[in-house]
């Protein structure tokens, strides 16, 4: 039995078997027989609470959600927008429990999640989960009750560290669709994401909630750069550097942080303890020292390693703000303002260079304005977020004609009269017209039409000729087309995907045919072009996270009716160029076509052709009605961090892995070839 076969009765089976199974598992119902009934689809099991088997093949989401939910004997409701099937398999028999936890993996994979409230255990969309869940932890510990792939939401309460400091540490942490936020009132978080994430997020803020740390104190510099000093201090206090100076001490547990701050040019240190914040006190004075080079109006020359930016764009871009500002507000040069703070633009002016093999800046300028320049290259040289965009295109169709008609042709008289009487409607044209039907018959060539031909022959001089035709034609056609282009940039970069034919157009032609020794040289030019799918998305994200995506939308395709025309192919070609807003993680609809036409088209003989059911001897009629529907949707995800973007790719490699997996052909013994291509397993993240 093939595995479209075993599938296709797995699917026929399934609600009966869910039927069977609600009658074994139900609750207050003793089995009295000996004989046990079949198990659902999927199941292995016979008791609640034994182990089990699950073989769900491409079975419908819901079906399995109240499989799954009879296992475990907890109410289980699938929202109407949860649509799909699912592929749930596992090798060995296992525990409600393990089974369940396997469910929610896969609807975490789909976009589905399921959370409880009041009982009632809900299948809904991700995106939804925040809002619905009633499942709520007010421990500092790890969710105990809830399944791994299960939406909640945890109170922690700090004892130590600042809620607000945290949510930007966690944020990145925090699934996309799901939530964090900061009570400053009584120094909480509350973080709605799933259990297993929640546990790894308890372990981290028991780290960082910590007792022995010192308080925040905030040493100005007087000569050196904050911005240059700040990483020096951490990798000499990381390295051990310092630490036979006098009152260095361990930290602890707790990590030293040193935080630039270019504004005011100082450096922002907590330490584990009083001595290691006295040993960084000490190494930043002796750091702070006035250069010998430094206090000259040419002022000194630096290198400044870039990280994100573009070392070219970035070069340009202060070199602009340089002269636009080096007019104004001077201040000498060598100076600083005071308290250390950062002073305007100098006249003495600087120079940015851009190094393109190293991609650094190389800047000649005094102490004040590099401190100046540095802040804004720390502001501009930051890591972009990235905004992956996932759109889907539908399109459905639907075609449908019918033609009825009846053609008859006769003659008035006998052959050899000097005059003969014709009489006759034909209607069409090749084979549908009854005249050139019969005009091939007499070659030995005759072709009807499509659809069901009744024709009528009279024979003339022991010949046939066809005298009466009725034809009578319905078809209907239709198509759905979906396409899901996807696409990962930068943010405010245009990002193209283009998914096409490279069709050839004839732009233009010669023929030379006037030669004396009658050579004919002729050539064309022709112009290829894409006919596909084409989608060009620049994104822009606001402070608020909204996203303003600039898209240009296009969906062409050849029209096969005149493909062989002699002035080359006719394509159909929809297009949206827009610009809209949309949330993080919303789906928005950018535009569509909604088209609908009917085309009726009739022959008949005035007045004959009017008369009731008579009327039918003497006209052809045909009407088609072609109807189109297609929607373009478009779902931006901003993605900040290398964790985001490692969790998004790992997302769709697995689920590539998958459809590799189901894919592979079904074995056979007398063709070789049983394997297909099937990517690595994900690599593991140190």
């Amino acid at each position: 039995m093939t595995a479209m076969t075993h599938s296709k009765i797995s699917a026929l089976l399934a609600p009966l078997g869910l039927v069977l199974c609600l009658l074994l598992w139900a609750p207050n119902l003793a089995l009295a027989q000996t004989a046990v009934p079949a198990a659902p689809a999927g199941l292995g099991a016979h008791k609640r609470g034994d182990s089990i088997t699950l073989n769900f093949n491409a079975t419908d989401i819901e079906l399995v959600a109240r499989t799954m939910g009879v296992i475990s004997g907890v109410n289980v409701v699938v929202d109407p927008r949860v649509k799909g099937q699912m592929t749930l398999i596992s090798e060995k028999a296992v525990s409600p429990q393990v089974a369940m936890a396997q469910f929610l993996t896969s609807l975490r994979m789909q976009g589905f999640t399921m959370v409880e409230a009041a009982g009632l255990f809900k299948v809904i969309p991700e995106a939804d989960a925040k809002l619905q869940s009633a499942a709520v932890e007010t421990s500092d510990s790890a969710p105990s009750g809830a399944l791994g792939g299960q939406i909640t939401t945890q109170i922690f309460k700090l004892n130590f560290e600042s809620a607000n400091n945290l949510v930007t540490i966690l944020r990145p942490l925090i699934s996309p669709n799901n939530a964090i936020n900061a009570n400053p009132l009584n120094n909480s978080l509350v973080i709605t994401d799933y259990a297993d994430n929640l546990r790894r997020i308890a372990r981290i803020i028991a780290a960082l909630d910590v007792a022995n740390a010192t308080d925040i104190e905030v040493i100005e510099l007087k000569n050196a750069i904050a911005v240059d000093l700040a990483p020096l201090v951490l990798r000499l206090l990381e390295s051990g550097g310092v630490a036979g100076q006098p009152g260095a001490a361990a930290d602890g547990g707790f990590k030293s942080s040193v935080v630039a701050e270019p504004r005011s040019n100082a450096l922002i240190v907590r330490a584990a303890n009083a001595a290691r914040m006295a040993q960084i006190k000490g190494l930043v004075e002796k750091l702070d020292r006035a250069s010998s080079q430094g206090s000259g109006e040419l002022g000194t020359l630096r290198v400044v390693s870039l990280k994100n930016a573009d070392a070219t764009k970035l070069a340009a871009t202060l070199r602009a703000a340089m002269g636009a500002g080096a007019g104004s507000n001077a201040t000498p040069a060598g100076g600083a303002a005071p308290g250390g703070a950062s002073a305007p633009a100098t006249t003495t002016g600087g120079q940015v260079q851009a190094d393109i093999a190293t991609n650094s800046l190389i800047i000649t300028a005094p102490d004040p304005q590099y401190r100046q320049l540095r802040e804004v290259i720390d502001l501009l040289d930051g890591r972009r977020a990235q905004v992956f965009i996932e759109s889907l295109i539908a399109e459905v169709s639907s075609d449908k004609a019918a033609d009825f008609g009846i053609q008859w042709q006769g003659a008035l008289g006998k052959v050899g009269d000097g005059a003969v009487g014709l009489l006759g409607t034909n209607f069409g044209a090749g084979g549908s017209n009854i005249l050139s039907l019969t005009t091939g018959a007499a070659t030995g060539a005759v072709l009807p039409g499509k659809g069901f031909n009744l024709g009528i022959a009279s024979q003339y001089d022991g010949k046939y000729v066809l005298g009466a035709l009725g034809r009578f034609l319905e078809s209907s056609g239709s198509g759905n087309v979906l396409s899901t282009p996807n696409l990962l940039t930068l943010d405010n970069e245009e990002a193209k995907i283009v998914i096409a034919q490279n069709v050839p157009f004839v732009t233009g032609q010669f023929t030379n045919t006037g030669t004396g020794n009658g050579a004919v040289n002729p050539f064309q030019t022709i112009e290829r072009k894409d006919v596909g799918l084409t989608l060009k998305v620049k994104p822009q994200i606001s402070a608020n996270g909204t996203v303003k995506l600039t898209i240009y939308q296009e969906v062409s395709a050849v029209d096969t009716s005149s493909a062989s025309s002699a002035n080359g192919p006719t394509t159909n070609k929809r297009t949206i160029e827009s610009n809209v807003l949309v949330e993080d993680g919303s789906v928005v609809v950018i535009g569509g076509l909604l088209q609908d036409n009917f085309t009726g088209n009739s022959d008949k003989i005035p007045g004959l052709g009017d008369l009731p059911i008579f009327g039918n001897l003497f006209k052809s009629s045909s009407r088609t009605r072609k109807k189109s529907n297609l929607m373009v949707f478009l779902r931006p995800v901003v993605v900040r961090d290398a964790a985001s973007s490692d969790r998004l790719s790992l997302d769709r490699y697995e689920q590539m892995l998958s459809g590799m997996r189901e894919a592979q052909p079904v074995p056979s013994q007398t063709m070789p070839i049983n394997e297909g291509p099937v990517l690595p397993a994900a690599p593991a993240k140190n």
